[in-house]
This record gives structure tokens, C-alpha cells and sequence, in this order.
């Protein structure tokens, strides 16, 4: 019975942190709009961070605690594996996404050479003969760095006139009902991450469950539901540029910017090497996202390819629960 309290309980904080991340960014973005800011420059903040805020808030929460770690590492790092193999591979599947050449030159590489860099400084035994290997205050700046290139990038082609997606009308609310939303989306945001992380330790504790599994799987599928629902949206309305920037984007800003805040908050953060084969994992999908573009039909993601990432999805979730000894190898 206490399994089922736990996993209750899980439920409730993922919904209060989803809804919360909603609120907010409805809140904020009518706010914003009083203001005159333009939509573009909302979608390009508001909005964009938005998507992060439950894998910013799980993080920021369970960074504080040093027994924790793994699951600082394993939200974000599932969170990037599941954007890729299963959101990217659900959207492709449902309709063959077009890349647009801006994406695929300059964004998906980033994204690439983001990953890469996070993987550098998380292996400080290897690179630089530490004892232990940590996210340090440092590392969290230099993260941080790279996000605001990033935001300077994105805005620099907004004013060269790239190609950003307009966003639909935003809803202007009334006074009270904007300071509502925006204060009941904080306080979801809260009460639904201590709830996550709070029951996710306890079923890791009582059930001898690995953390990192537990980050890697649960948290990482939770924290991906804004993603998944933006993304199949898109995918249906056949909006493939906003389909693809919302993943490629989504895992930027988990690497740079919830991580980075998390390790220059609660930095030195603890890392485990046995989780690289995860981020080689995450290199892996985001390499593909560019091979893809250049075979069959070109800058575009087809369903075969789709179908691809499903089964790269299953074979990982496999290994996963192999890893951790959850099952037995397959013959």
C-alpha cells in the first residue's frame, strides 16, 4: 500500500508542476503582452523557459541535498534522451518533419558541441586527473556562458529576420486573474517538485531503487511531458520548424541552463562516470537528427526515420533496466 501512496503522491506533483509551468507562462506572457512586448520576444523567453521549468525546479530541489545527485544527472540527462528518441521519433512517425537549413547548420551542432563540453567538465578524472568527478561552480558559469551565447544567437537572427515561429494570439487576462496565474504556477511549481522529489527518494529508499534509474526513467519521462504534448501538437498541425526547434532547444536549455543554474547554486555536484554511456547516448540521437537530414528525402525527417528513434528508444530502456539489474540479459 505505501508503494501506491508513494506513486499517488508522485502523480499529484507531476500535474501541480505541469499546470504550474502553465500557469506561469500564461500568466507571464499576458503580463508581458501589457507591456507591449512583442510575442516573438515572449516565445523566445517566456515561453521557451517554460518548457524547462519542471526539470529547472526537480533540479534546483533535489540539488540540495548531496545523496541526490544521480538524480540532478539522471532528470536532465533522460529528459534529453526522451526529447529525441521518443518525442522526436512520436512526431516523426505522426508526420515527416522538415528541418529548416538555419536549424540544421547551426542549432542541432550547438546542441551537439553543448553536450560535449558538459561531458568534458563532468569527467574531471579523465581531463584533468582529479580523484572525483563533480559539476563545480565553475563548470555551472561556463554553462551558463554558453546559454547566453545561445540567447544572443537566437536574437541576433530574430533582428536579421530568420525564421522564428509567430506565436498564436496571447490571451490578455485581467489584473487579478494575471497575478493569479502567475502566483498559483509558482506555487505549483514548488509544491509539485518537493512532491516528486520527495517521493521519488522515498520509493528509491524504501524499494532499493537506484537514484539514477529513478532520474533517468521516471523523472525524465515526468519533466518531458511539456515537450511531448508541444511537440505532438506541432507534429499534427504540421508545424515541423516548431516540432524540431522545441526538442533541439528543450535540450539546450536542460544542459546549459538548468544544469548550469543547479551546479552554480548547489555546486560541487557529484557525478557518477557510469551515466557517460547515457550522454553518449544523448551525442548519439542528436548526430543522428543531422545524418537523418541527408539521406532519403532531404532536410526532412521521414517516418521511417521516425520509427528509428522508437526503436533506439526501446533498445535503450532495455539496456537501462539491464545496467540496473532490473532484468536479465536477452538471448
Amino acid at each position: 500500500m505505501q508503494i501506491l501512496l508513494y506513486i499517488t503522491l508522485l502523480i499529484v506533483g507531476f500535474v501541480l508542476l505541469i499546470k504550474g509551468a502553465d500557469f506561469l507562462v500564461n500568466g507571464a506572457s499576458s503580463l508581458a503582452k501589457r507591456f507591449n512586448v512583442s510575442d516573438i520576444a515572449i516565445g523566445l523567453t517566456i515561453v521557451a523557459m517554460g518548457t524547462s521549468a519542471p526539470e529547472l525546479v526537480v533540479n534546483l530541489i533535489s540539488g540540495s541535498a548531496a545523496s541526490n545527485h544521480d538524480i540532478v544527472f539522471g532528470n536532465i540527462i533522460g529528459s534529453n534522451i526522451f526529447n529525441l528518441f521518443l518525442i522526436l521519433g512520436v512526431a516523426g512517425v505522426i508526420y515527416p518533419i522538415t528541418v529548416q537549413k538555419n536549424s540544421l547548420w547551426k542549432e542541432v551542432p550547438y546542441s551537439l558541441i553543448a553536450t560535449f563540453i558538459f561531458f568534458v567538465l563532468l569527467n574531471d578524472s579523465t581531463f584533468q586527473g582529479s580523484e572525483t568527478n563533480a559539476a563545480t561552480f565553475w563548470d555551472g558559469l561556463i554553462l551558463l556562458g554558453m546559454f547566453c551565447l545561445f540567447l544572443l544567437y537566437i536574437f541576433m537572427n530574430m533582428r536579421r529576420g530568420g525564421e522564428i515561429e509567430e506565436l498564436e494570439d496571447i490571451q490578455i487576462y485581467g489584473t487579478l486573474k494575471t497575478t493569479l496565474m502567475i502566483a498559483g504556477g509558482m506555487a505549483g511549481l514548488a509544491f509539485g517538485g518537493n512532491l516528486i522529489v520527495e517521493n521519488a527518494v522515498s520509493i528509491a529508499e524504501d524499494y532499493g531503487v537506484d537514484k539514477k534509474l529513478i532520474g533517468l526513467t521516471i523523472l525524465a519521462a515526468g519533466t518531458s511531458l511539456p515537450e511531448l504534448a508541444t511537440t505532438a501538437v506541432a507534429a499534427f498541425h504540421k508545424k515541423s520548424d516548431l516540432a524540431v526547434g522545441n526538442i533541439v532547444g528543450s535540450n539546450i536549455f536542460n544542459i546549459l541552463l538548468v544544469l548550469g543554474s543547479t551546479a552554480v547554486i548547489h555546486g560541487p555536484l557529484e557525478y557518477s562516470p557510469i551515466m557517460n554511456i547515457d550522454l553518449y547516448i544523448v551525442m548519439i540521437g542528436t548526430f543522428m537528427l543531422f545524418i537523418f537530414m541527408f539521406t532519403f528525402n532531404k532536410y526532412k525527417l521521414d517516418r521511417s526515420e521516425g520509427a528509428l528513434y522508437l526503436i533506439g528508444f526501446v533498445a535503450y530502456m532495455t539496456y537501462l533496466l539491464m545496467r540496473e539489474g532490473y532484468i536479465t540479459a536477452l538471448w
